[in-house]
């Protein structure tokens, strides 16, 4: 049988050329004007995924590692 990759983990999961995986930090979409110059640039980048969640993350996309 054909292995998938879940699209609930590609939506919201990036790995890097190195195999690190990246993910969007929330509370950046609407709502900015009430929020701090320091709120908004902590949530700039994202942020690594906890080295606990990666090994299911890397059953669930199993052709991007």
């Amino acid at each position: 049988m054909k292995l998938k990759t879940r699209a609930s983990a590609k939506k919201r999961v990036r790995v890097t050329a190195t195999g690190k995986m990246l993910f969007d930090k929330a509370n950046k979409r609407h709502r900015l004007v009430s929020k701090s110059a320091k709120a908004k640039g902590r949530n700039k980048y994202g942020a690594l995924v906890p080295a606990a969640n990666t090994g299911m993350l890397a059953k669930f996309m199993p052709h991007s590692i």
